[in-house]
């Protein structure tokens, strides 16, 4: 002991007592470790915020000069081409103009074409790019109706897709490191450079061809619109056997920006005035194409949440109220949202995660089968007299009083305040999981017995002692949760979408809906009717109507039957994942 006192000792005699040199150096490496530490830990954070800023204005540079927004016409400037920013390209990628290798640039998701930013110029003047309507040929009569001359392919050179084969002689093509080989953007199919004049001038739209609107077709149509001509059944030569054109309605601010990779996919495929961003458009207008197709001929993609699904649904409600009832199309969803409860209720799944091709959507969206969904109508009247203007909603899934609404009102007020916050998936459920939580522990909703009446089909019900009523359209509540059915221990009617029926359910909380989430508890079933009359007596309620959240006062809730809904649901056979859906026949090569 005595040893290592006199250790410590010589140690502080070392060091020195505040202020003098010692002391200082020591301080003085603590202070350069303390620097260093910061500049590796921000130094990092600090470039990517520059790269990302870089980013954003370039992006917003070829947002705003000459090019097609959004697949709908050409820009300003009287490009077709939309310019998209890239850093890094995936695989060995040339620039079309000057056939150099690139690693940074921009690239046109519609016709495959990559530039260097020193050649863009260059590219809007003399490069192509994919025609949304292309005049028929000289020698044709489009006036009269006669066949005009076959569609040509349109090719690009180079930055072929991995893993393909020439269309002539079979062998793989773009594998050489310079800019080699060909690609229609029609048809998608590939060839070498020798190969190239044996293929077939005709371009027949390729395997997808019975979802694309052809580019003569289109152009031929708008014509005869414009003469005041409503019958374009004489260009029926034009259309494919079983022809279904998909509309595909994307929200690029669904699921992870996943929304803006996925139009880019169907703009290479479609024709892009199929692909229609709804940030720049509203789907009444993107659902004005279908007017150009034959009657119930068209199918659209939603690629979204269930609010966007919910948004379609009211334009095509407002197509019937203007009597374009013959141009209704079916709907089908691709679910990039937080809960996806209509998506899961159709069988599209729970939520996409980008493991499925393009080509196979497309395909699994041809093949679904034809199918209602139940829309109803949400009567909200302030007070108990008719005289008040009442709030009118349109309801999908459900609607809902008490624990489930406020949530969905903190998570709405919460997001609005902070958008950039909630662009994943993971992050959206853990803010409604901490809001859950807290209403734990608070229990703003209770004693909702006593300030509500509920009636089903004209008989009120009794309640018991519950914070929250759910009156369900759909199978699915809560991001995946099959509400009605519960653990099944008592056989209960199952719920459907299409039989003009309302489930009502209760909750004693937010714990007693984390528990039947997990499976632990059962809902208080309160019955299933026509209609349902809610009328709420005293003080103020968060309400909610397919996420839509609301605090409301004493007034009159009647939700009522609207409309049928024509949806889409998958394939009932569908392939595996790894298994290419879409294959084109060997025939298809002999036949041309």
């Amino acid at each position: 002991m005595g040893e290592a006192a006199a250790e410590e000792e010589e140690r502080g005699a070392a060091v020195g007592p505040p202020g003098e040199a010692g002391d200082w150096a020591w301080s003085g490496a603590e202070y350069r470790l303390l620097v260093w530490t910061a500049a590796a830990v921000l130094l990092p954070v600090l470039l990517t915020c520059w790269c990302s800023v870089r980013r954003a204005r370039r992006e917003e540079a070829l947002r705003r000069g000459p090019g097609l927004g959004p697949g709908l016409g050409p820009g300003p400037g009287g490009s077709a081409h939309t310019w998209r920013y890239t850093d890094l390209f995936t695989r060995p990628t040339y620039c079309s103009v000057c056939g150099q290798a690139s690693l940074r640039g921009s690239y046109c998701p519609c016709c495959g074409r990559c530039v260097h930013d020193s050649c863009l110029a260059r590219a809007e003047r003399r490069l192509r790019c994919k025609e949304p309507l292309q005049a028929p040929g000289p020698g044709s009569s489009p006036g009269l109706g006669s066949p005009p001359r076959p569609q040509p392919h349109h090719w690009v050179r180079g930055n072929l897709p991995i893993c393909n084969s020439c269309w002539v002689c079979g062998l793989q093509c773009g594998s050489r490191p310079r800019l080699c080989d060909y690609r229609c953007v029609w048809c998608q199919r590939v060839a070498h450079d020798s190969c190239l004049p044996r293929v077939p001038a005709a371009c027949d739209l390729g395997p997808l061809r019975r979802a694309i609107i052809p580019p003569q077709y289109l152009y031929l149509v708008t014509r005869r619109r414009q003469e005041g001509v409503a019958s374009f059944s004489q260009f029926s030569y034009m259309w494919p056997e079983n022809w279904t054109p998909i509309l595909v309605l994307a929200n690029a601010r669904s699921g992870n920006n996943m929304a803006q990779h996925l139009m880019g996919e169907f703009r290479t495929i479609l024709n892009p005035i199929q692909v229609v961003d709804l940030d720049s458009s509203t789907p009444y207008k993107a659902l004005q194409l279908c007017t150009l197709l034959p009657n119930h001929a068209a199918r659209v993609l939603v690629c979204g949440g269930d609010g966007t699904v919910g948004w379609v649904l009211d334009a095509i409600d407002e197509m019937k109220y203007k009597g374009q009832d013959q141009y209704i199309p079916h709907v089908a969803i691709l679910p990039l949202g937080t809960g996806n409860d209509l998506s899961n209720t159709l069988g599209w799944g729970a939520g996409y995660a980008g493991d499925v091709a393009a080509e196979v959507i497309l395909q699994n969206v041809l093949d679904g089968d034809p199918m209602q969904l139940d829309r109803w109508r949400v009567r909200v009247t302030k007070g108990f007299y008719s005289f008040h203007r009442p709030k009118i909603f349109s309801m999908n899934n459900y609607f809902s009083v008490g624990p489930d609404a406020l949530m969905a009102l903190n998570f709405h007020e919460c997001r609005q305040h902070s958008p950039f916050l909630f662009s994943n998936r993971i992050i959206n459920k853990a803010v409604y999981f901490f809001y859950g939580t807290r209403d734990c522990l608070v229990q703003a909703c209770k004693d909702l017995d006593q300030k509500i009446e509920l009636e089903l089909d004209g008989e009120q019900i009794s309640l018991p002692k519950l914070e929250g009523i759910i009156v369900l359209n759909i199978a699915y509540w809560g991001g995946g949760c099959r509400l009605w059915e519960g653990t099944g221990d008592k056989p209960y009617p199952l719920a459907s979408h299409s039989d003009g029926l309302l489930e009502v359910v209760g909750v004693y909380g937010s714990f007693h809906c984390a528990q039947i989430h997990v499976k632990l508890a059962n809902p208080v079933r309160l019955g299933q009717a026509h209609t349902v009359r809610l009328i709420l007596k005293n003080s103020a309620m968060p309400m909610q109507v397919d996420g839509e959240p609301w605090v409301q006062g004493p007034c009159t809730v009647v939700i009522t039957h609207k409309t049928h809904a024509l949806m889409i649901s998958p394939p009932s056979e569908q392939l595996e994942d790894d298994v290419p859906r879409v294959t084109e026949p060997e025939q298809d090569r002999e036949e041309n």
